[in-house]
């Protein structure tokens, strides 16, 4: 399925000029249990409904930015610059998928 996405420097482009990068989760303390460490890496909340998701221009802007989106229609519902988190958690340093396009 096919949607626009509103990057914060170029406007609407078609998903496929993005890469998706998973939603947008908290870092665990600082020296985190096994267990935490684990439920960061593994699992996710994947509902079904609007959630926050980290996402990288591949093939215009190379930035990285958060969008709020809901899953069930594929509405973004707004998009910002991904700077500082809150919690002082930056965004992802690199894409972490490969240059290749969506199909």
């Amino acid at each position: 399925m096919s949607f626009l996405l509103s990057c914060p420097n170029c406007g609407p482009r078609d998903v496929n000029e993005f890469a998706y990068a998973g939603e947008v989760t908290s870092r665990p303390a600082e020296r985190p249990s096994v267990r935490e460490l684990a439920t960061y890496v593994h699992f996710r909340r994947n509902v079904a409904g609007v959630q926050q998701e980290w996402w990288f221009h591949r093939f215009g802007c190379e930035t990285w930015f958060r969008a709020e989106r809901d899953t069930r229609t594929n509405a973004v519902l707004a998009t910002e610059a991904a700077h500082a988190e809150p919690d002082g958690q930056a965004a992802p340093a690199e894409a972490a998928v490969p240059d290749v396009p969506a199909v």
